[in-house]
Parts: C-alpha cells; sequence; structure tokens
C-alpha cells in the first residue's frame, strides 16, 4: 500500500500538538504584496481574526514559533520579517526595527481587525518596539523577549559569525545540522533537523542554502546593531530607547536566565521604561522554543 508523507512546512505540527496535549488548528500560509514589490510572508494559527503577533529574531523565521504558537490555542499570525523565512531579501540588506516596522504595520493593515498584542524576540522585539512607536492604533501591548537596545551581544554575535562564516551552501542538510550541533546550537538532533529543514530551501542546482539573507551578511547584519560605547553610543542604539519611551501599550521585558539580557541589561531597562514589567525565565536567547508552554502562559495571561 502507497504511504503518503508529508513533506510540507507543516510536517512536524501534527507530532507537536500530540506531544502537548492540544489540538492541532488550522494553520496556513499568507502573502502580501508590499508597495515596492517585495512579499512579505505569515503564517497564521486559527480561523478567528488574529489577536497575537509573533515576530522572531534575526536568522529565524516564523516557524520558531510553532510550539508556543500551539500551546497559546489562541488565534495569531507569525511573520517572517524582510529578508527571513519566505519574505523577500531588502537589496539595500536593512534589516534594523524601523524598516522591520514599516513592513509589519502593512501586514497587520491587511490582515488584522484589532490591536495586537505584539511579541518580538530578539531583533523582533526591538521591531515590536518600533511597531509600537510608530503606529500606537496596531498595537494594544508589546511582550519583548530577551533583548533591549543597550543589550551586549559580544557573544551572541561572536558565535552567529562562527556559525555563518564559510561557504553559504551546502551538498545537504545534514551538513548543516552537524554544523549547529558543533558550535552549540539547537537541541537534540531531531530539534535541529527541524530547524534547519524550515530555515533551508534547495536551489535549482541541487544545493542547501539558507532562506534567510542574514546568513549572507552576517558581519554587516550585526555590525548594524552595534549599540557603540557608553561615552558615544549608536544612533540605532538611541533610537531604539526612544521607540520605548514613545511607546503606550504596557511592555513587558521577558529575561531569559541563560540568554543575552544580564541583570544590569535589565536593571538598565527598567530604570529607562519605569513602566514596563520585568519578568524572568528559565530558558535560552530563543525562549519561544527552550520554553514555549511557559511563554504561552505569559501572553495567555495578557490575553
Amino acid at each position: 500500500m502507497d504511504v503518503a508523507i508529508d513533506t510540507s512546512e507543516f510536517r512536524y505540527l501534527p507530532a507537536q500538538a500530540d506531544a502537548l496535549g492540544v489540538p492541532l488548528p488550522r494553520v496556513e500560509r499568507l502573502s502580501l504584496e508590499l508597495p515596492d514589490g517585495r512579499m512579505l510572508s505569515a503564517l497564521r494559527f486559527g480561523t478567528e481574526p488574529p489577536r497575537v503577533t509573533l515576530l522572531h529574531g534575526a536568522g529565524l523565521n516564523a516557524h520558531t514559533w510553532d510550539t508556543t504558537a500551539l500551546a497559546l490555542q489562541h488565534p495569531l499570525l507569525a511573520i517572517d520579517l524582510a529578508g527571513h523565512g519566505d519574505s523577500s531579501w531588502r537589496d539595500d540588506a536593512d534589516y534594523t526595527a524601523g524598516p522591520l516596522a514599516a513592513d509589519v504595520a502593512q501586514a497587520l493593515d491587511a490582515w488584522t481587525t484589532q490591536p495586537q498584542i505584539v511579541v518580538g524576540q530578539s531583533l523582533g522585539g526591538l521591531t515590536a518596539a518600533a511597531l509600537a512607536a510608530s503606529r500606537p492604533d496596531l498595537v494594544s501591548e508589546i511582550m519583548v523577549v530577551d533583548i533591549t537596545p543597550g543589550i551586549d551581544v559580544t557573544a551572541g554575535p561572536a558565535a552567529l559569525r562562527a556559525f555563518y562564516e564559510g561557504p553559504t551552501d551546502f551538498a545537504t542538510r545534514d551538513e548543516l545540522v552537524d554544523k549547529a550541533i558543533s558550535l552549540g546550537f539547537g537541541g537534540t538532533r531531531p530539534e535541529t533537523e527541524r530547524g534547519v529543514f524550515l530555515n533551508t530551501r534547495i536551489r535549482d542546482d541541487g544545493r542547501v542554502e539558507w532562506k534567510h539573507h542574514f546568513a549572507h551578511l552576517a558581519a554587516q547584519a550585526l555590525a548594524a546593531h552595534d549599540v557603540g560605547t557608553p561615552a558615544s553610543p549608536s544612533t540605532r542604539h538611541e533610537s531604539g530607547w526612544g521607540d520605548l519611551a514613545a511607546t503606550s501599550a504596557p511592555i513587558t521585558l521577558v529575561r531569559a536566565t541563560r540568554g543575552f539580557v544580564s541583570d544590569a541589561d535589565a536593571a538598565e531597562f527598567q530604570r529607562r521604561v519605569p513602566p514596563a514589567h520585568v519578568i524572568t525565565i528559565d530558558a535560552t536567547h530563543n525562549v519561544q522554543e527552550t520554553a514555549p508552554t511557559e511563554l504561552a502562559a505569559l501572553i495567555s495571561a495578557v490575553l
């Protein structure tokens, strides 16, 4: 008897839902053509109008939220930021919060009917703040996950540069899985295989490459988020604090115990943004992958 094998991007969801003991909602891929001709892509969970929008970090894509979204069991959007996942790359390679937020605003205008709880991890958190500052009508609350504008990410970029240095295309996905595991990225091999499958594509010549533009200009993209020095902070560093100060919606910082935000970073965040709540979760930087049910519980409490 022939057995149908699901090789689509949704192939892992049934097993993830079973492991959580939750029903599998309807999940579909959305695409929006932007005025400049680029495409913005997203996943929509559920059939009702979304109340939550999820924004991933640099080098990731909407599928990083799959387990969190399943645990949450609420209608939501998980957006592929420009240059990531199935969204178009930018010709100017500007993947900072302002331009990314402008794209997200157009997506929310098209795909939502009410202000959103916007949850952003890492680069997505800075994008959430820029969105809330520029389009307050679209945002009811923001949750910034393991990032601050003043964060010292020295360890993070060093690891990322080591991960992305060298060739940008490979003979097989197994090569990428081996490299990720050797540098301490991912969890178990099956988890890492899932991440690599969802974050790569096979070119016409049969070679495997990362979907995200970030992998092809890692040093340039990381330098764009350099905070500078205390005496001479970078313009983008200060703009991030400015976005948070200009945000009228409630703000929560979720700090991972094994992530990038130190105690000092969290204290500086609280000093600069006094109304914000600061919550600590035992997780790594990618909280949505290493503590998805705990993060889902925080989002559910806001809902």
